[in-house]
C-alpha cells in the first residue's frame, strides 16, 4: 500500500481528494490534516510516501511545514493561488494542482507519482531547500515551532551542517545550507561577506580593517563579523562604495 495524507485547512478540497483518491485501492489515505503543524506531527508519525499539500494555510504555509522536515516525502501541491507554481516546480515536485481541478487532472498527478516511484527521490528532498525571497524563518525550539521575520535578525553564521540565527532575543540553529539560504534571502538585504557568515545589511554600523584583504563588520549589537577579500568587494557593490 502507498501511504498518504491531505494537508489542506479547506474540508471541501480535502474531500474532493479524498473523493478523486478512493478511486486508487493502492492508496491508503492515513488522515487529513487541517493545518501544518497537524500535518508535520502527522508526517512525523506515520512517514507516509505522498501528500497532497495546500499552499496557504493559517500558522505556517505548506512551504515552511516542509522545511521542517527532514527528507520531506514526495508531494502534490493542492491549491488556489497560480503565484506559488514556479516555486514548486522549481523544487521538482511531483504537480502543482490549481483549485478547482477535475478527476481527469487529479488522475495525471496520480500518474506521474506512479511513475516516479522506485526512482530519484532527488526532487522532494529539495523540497527543503526552496529558493525563495524569505521574509521570515521557522525554526523548532525544543517542542515548539518559532517563526523569525528576516527583519530580526542580525546575522547568519555556519555551524557545522546547521545555519545559528542571531537575533536580539537569541541564537536558534536550523538545518540547512549556507547556500540554499544565501540563494532564498533578498540580496538587496542580506549579503554573504565570508564562507561562514552572511549579514543583514541594516545592521552594520561600521566596516574596519582586520588584516591583509580582510576585514571585520561592527554590528548594532556590537558583535564583529570577519569579512573576506570576496565578502568585502560583495559588500562594496551593494553599498555602493
Amino acid at each position: 500500500m502507498i501511504k498518504t495524507l491531505i494537508i489542506d485547512d479547506e474540508p471541501l478540497a480535502a474531500s474532493i481528494v479524498q473523493e478523486f483518491l478512493a478511486n486508487y485501492p493502492q492508496f491508503e489515505l492515513l488522515g487529513v490534516c487541517q493545518n501544518g503543524f497537524q500535518g508535520l506531527k502527522a508526517i512525523q508519525e506515520h512517514e507516509p510516501d505522498l501528500i497532497f499539500l495546500d499552499v496557504q494555510m493559517p500558522k505556517i504555509t505548506g512551504f515552511e511545514m516542509l522545511e521542517l522536515l527532514d527528507g520531506p516525502p514526495s508531494v502534490i501541491f493542492t491549491t488556489a493561488f497560480d503565484q506559488y507554481a514556479l516555486k514548486a516546480f522549481d523544487a521538482m515536485a511531483i504537480d502543482y494542482l490549481l483549485k478547482p481541478f477535475s478527476q481527469d487532472r487529479f488522475d495525471q498527478s496520480i500518474e506521474k507519482f506512479l511513475a516516479q516511484q522506485g526512482g530519484n527521490r532527488e526532487s522532494t528532498q529539495k523540497l527543503n531547500e526552496l529558493a525563495e525571497k524569505r521574509n521570515r524563518l521557522v525554526v523548532r525550539v525544543k517542542n515548539e515551532i518559532k517563526i523569525i521575520p528576516t527583519h530580526e535578525v542580525s546575522f547568519f553564521e555556519a555551524e557545522d551542517d546547521y545555519i545559528a540565527i542571531h537575533t536580539s532575543s537569541g541564537k536558534y540553529l536550523k538545518k540547512m545550507t549556507m547556500k540554499s539560504l544565501e540563494e532564498a534571502l533578498d540580496p538587496a538585504k542580506f549579503v554573504r561577506v565570508h564562507r561562514s557568515y552572511l549579514i543583514n545589511l541594516n545592521e552594520i554600523t561600521k566596516i574596519e580593517p582586520y588584516e591583509r584583504d580582510n576585514y571585520l563588520v561592527l554590528l548594532r549589537d556590537g558583535k564583529k563579523v570577519p569579512v573576506s577579500k570576496t565578502g568585502y568587494a560583495r559588500l562594496r557593490q551593494v553599498l555602493g562604495l
